[in-house]
């Protein structure tokens, strides 16, 4: 296994878990969700170099145009959490009292 896929396979890995196991804060399960992305964003821009494929190369740009969406969206949804809760702990924000 080359060094590009090692770095890869362990980031989404240590993203995932990070997102599985540290629940308290909104910020650190959206720094999860970007470094999820991130290694994806990284392993599609490796994939069509490795295999020559001209045909996959518009995809990394799609994956940062996602990216994008989903950190604006993450941000939004923070400082609108931050504003009517007092935090942005996961356990103080509950589906029925919105």
């Amino acid at each position: 296994m080359s060094f590009p896929h090692l770095s890869f396979y362990s980031a989404f890995t240590l993203s995932s878990l990070g997102l599985a196991f540290h629940r308290t804060h909104l910020i650190s399960a959206l720094l999860c969700l970007e470094s999820i992305i991130l290694s994806i964003y990284i392993a599609l821009s490796i994939w069509p170099i490795e295999n020559q494929a001209t045909t996959f190369t518009t995809m990394p740009l799609l994956i940062l145009t996602f990216s994008a969406c989903e950190a604006a969206t993450g941000l939004a949804m923070l400082v609108a959490s931050t504003r009517t809760h007092g935090s942005d702990h996961l356990h103080n924000l509950n589906l029925l009292q919105c």
